[in-house]
């Protein structure tokens, strides 16, 4: 089922020759991590912001669960779609624990299951309540920040999250954990994630599809690995640098490619989820051209360098049949 569905969507701004977004239809499947890719201008905010009616579309509809968004009010669509920004947003003068309770109270939640609802959102982000409650965002650094406004925005468990760049104030090092609690945060709760990014690395390495965007049309709508096998032209081949055989294998798994039965453990080891970029990596760096795979502490297979060198070698970017 579709959590939500775009048909013929467009905005045009006044006195602007070419709309912000044109023509466009596309679902986002529930539960999924769906990532909007493209240069700065392409419109990917703009349909974003459409989906809560922070902006309002020229033409097209617009449904959530199976809903046209102009049936709703505006307020009640907003609260039970969580909306993160890369402001963050906080309210500066109120506590961390009054901050994410915002929502629920609108709601009028009894108190005690505001309370603990604070308590479980702040264990979800791996900030200690005890710590960190009674904190004002002033005290907390960029990466705690924004952890905030996740747990905010999951305060009265929405069903679809949006969010717009959250981590692109965020250095480095501090984006790649938050892009990892991301993820296990939604593969742990199911909410249904629209994600807004121009970072190529961070789209691969959080979406189950991608929609790549350019001048306010959707260039391909894909799974990762399909956009990298198969570019739907020149401008995402280079977007995406889709001949860097290495990002492909960032996104193939040890499961997938390896030989299954159950040899001696005689050397390094990795689990079957990891990826072929990680599996790479330790052969190098141990100077073994084999890895025994290791899934809850018993072997299960074998992975062999000659193996990642026939899947780098190989044509894939000839054209597959699809189906339907």
């Amino acid at each position: 089922m579709a959590a939500i569905s775009y048909r013929t969507v467009s905005k045009r701004y006044t006195g602007s020759g070419q709309a912000a977004v044109h023509d466009i239809s596309l679902e986002v499947p529930e539960s999924k991590f769906v990532v909007l890719l493209g240069p700065s201008g392409c419109g990917k905010t703009t349909l974003l912001k459409m989906t809560n009616r922070l902006i309002e579309p020229s033409s097209g509809t617009i449904e959530v669960n199976g809903r046209n968004t102009d049936s709703v009010s505006v307020t009640e669509l907003r609260r039970h779609m969580g909306y993160v920004i890369q402001q963050v947003g906080l309210f500066p003068h109120q506590t961390v624990a009054t901050n994410i309770a915002t929502v629920p109270r609108l709601l009028h939640w009894p108190r005690k299951r505001i309370e603990q609802r604070i308590d479980e959102l702040l264990d979800l982000v791996h900030l200690a309540p005890a710590e960190f409650r009674k904190r004002y965002p002033s005290q907390l650094s960029g990466g705690q920040q924004q952890r905030v406004g996740l747990a905010r925005a999951l305060a009265s468990d929405p069903a679809i999250l949006l969010m717009d760049e959250p981590f692109g104030a965020i250095d480095a090092i501090t984006r790649l954990r938050l892009q990892d609690q991301l993820l296990a945060i939604q593969r742990r709760v199911k909410k249904t994630v629209l994600f807004v990014t121009h970072d190529v690395d961070e789209a691969l390495r959080l979406a189950d599809m991608i929609v790549v965007m350019r001048d306010g049309v959707v260039l391909q709508y894909d799974s990762p690995l399909n956009i990298l096998a198969h570019p739907a032209d020149d401008f995402v081949r280079r977007l995406l640098n889709t001949d860097d055989v290495f990002r492909e294998f960032g996104l193939m798994t040890v499961r997938a490619s390896m030989s299954p039965g159950s040899p001696a453990v005689d050397g390094p080891t990795i689990a079957p989820d990891e990826n072929l970029r990680e599996a790479l990596s330790l052969m190098i760096a141990g100077g073994v051209e084999r890895l025994t795979v290791v899934e809850d502490g018993a072997p299960v297979g074998t992975l062999t360098m000659s193996q990642i060198q026939r899947l780098g070698a190989r044509d894939s970017r000839r054209p597959v049949p699809v189906s339907g």
